[in-house]
């Protein structure tokens, strides 16, 4: 009994370790040059295009190795790829805080883009899915829940390092964040892998054993267009999504609307983010990840359409509904493939779906902003509801029925 009372705390140490790193490894990378790139472009006198295109190239790199990351958490465990990804971010960003050339600075973007195809979302998602089996969708709904603070929590602190010792040196303590926070955590919270003798790389029983009992593998294969599917709707997503973070502030103006409407509505998107992932962990255990993904897509369509509108306060509602949506769909880029693809190779189908996810969100910012200047917002707003439109088209072929993958 004794032994069984500390499963919930291994559980909840597991998720809360995980979830700090993502946040650490989030505003090392991604969130980066959302406050760095005006004092970077200020001390370097580069555009902010080529500064914004060095975390292009990232996302490109990361894109391009996303499914070997994935097969090498199968075959040695999450444990071990997000401790080097810890390694590699810290020596991107060292790149990035000694660069004084544009190809030193591409160069560290590239390294970052290393450690982002093994460090973030998709890494950390394989890693419950090995550790747990089809019991892992509440505990990616708890990660991506405490991971959901990284703009919270690095924003303001990488405003504070930058204004207290400039932006090369909040480089450095980002740097030192990777190695002596996230790497002991990846290396002292997450279970060793000890795959099965003769086994293929399935969920490691044995390291499960130190969190959850998952069950066995289901043999039967399912149906291979169901990987497609789910690729096309997340990879729409992710365009969607990219375009908005970059472009909200501008697309909201050449709409017509005040930049005080613009930073309400993009204040509004992280507490919705995380009230629907809430929402999710605790009410949402008996829907299928297919309908939490049709959810979350539907909300998405539903925003852009209300924002054509132009009026303020419908902005800003649309943007609660898009926020929601985009916790919920968070959620579903974890459970969903594990609900339909399985936990077998489970790493390798997360990698397999972060290339394109990726490379979108490489290739959708800049294409937006060729969009918006020629075509107009009214069009690009039509553009990102149409992909949305295909999203949610195609998640009507997937199944979603309350049924379990392992038996």
């Amino acid at each position: 009994m004794q032994g069984a009372s500390k499963q919930p705390q291994k559980l909840t140490l597991l998720i809360l370790a995980l979830g700090v790193g993502q946040i650490i490894a989030w505003a090392s990378s991604y969130y980066l040059l959302a406050v760095l790139a005006l004092p970077m472009s200020r001390s370097t006198g580069w555009s902010l295009g080529l500064l914004v295109g060095g975390l292009s190239a990232g996302l490109v790199a990361a894109g391009l190795l996303a499914p070997l990351a994935g097969r090498t958490i199968d075959r040695r465990g999450g444990r071990t790829v997000l401790a080097v990804s810890s390694v590699v971010f810290a020596m991107g960003l060292a790149v990035l805080a000694t660069s004084h050339s544009p190809t030193t600075y591409y160069l560290g973007w590239v390294v970052l883009g290393v450690a982002m195809s093994a460090g973030l979302y998709d890494a950390a998602f394989s890693t419950l899915g090995q550790l747990l089996g089809a019991n892992a969708k509440r505990s990616i709904a708890g990660l991506t829940l405490v991971a959901g603070f990284a703009s919270t929590l690095g924003w303001p602190a990488l405003t504070y390092l930058d204004e207290a010792m400039g932006w090369r040196g909040a480089l450095w303590v980002a740097a030192a964040f990777n190695l002596l926070v996230a790497l002991p955590i990846h290396l002292l919270a997450i279970p060793k892998h000890q795959p099965r003798i003769g086994a293929s790389p399935h969920p490691s029983a044995a390291a499960a054993a130190h969190i959850s009992t998952a069950a066995p593998a289901s043999p039967a294969a399912p149906p291979a267009h169901w990987l497609v599917l789910i690729g096309l709707l997340l990879t729409c997503q992710a365009a969607i999504m990219a375009t908005l973070s970059v472009h909200l502030i501008a697309l909201l103006g050449a709409i017509g609307l005040a930049p005080a409407v613009a930073l309400l509505a993009g204040m509004v998107i992280g507490p919705a983010q995380v009230i629907a992932r809430l929402l999710e962990m605790y009410f949402g255990q008996g829907v299928h990840p297919t309908w939490s993904a049709r959810m979350g897509i539907a909300a998405t369509l539903a925003a852009l359409l209300l924002l054509l509108t132009a009026d303020p306060w419908v902005a800003i509602i649309a943007f609660v509904i898009y926020g929601a949506g985009n916790g919920i769909l968070t959620v579903a880029r974890g459970t969903l493939p594990l609900a339909l693809i399985g936990s077998a190779d489970y790493g390798k189908t997360m990698g397999q779906l972060a290339r394109p996810m990726l490379l979108a969100q490489a290739a959708a910012p800049p294409l937006a902003a060729i969009a918006l200047e020629r075509a107009g917002p009214v069009w690009l707003i039509c553009l990102l509801a149409l992909l949305a439109t295909v999203s949610l088209v195609g998640s009507c072929w997937l199944p979603a029925k309350a049924q379990r993958v392992h038996p």
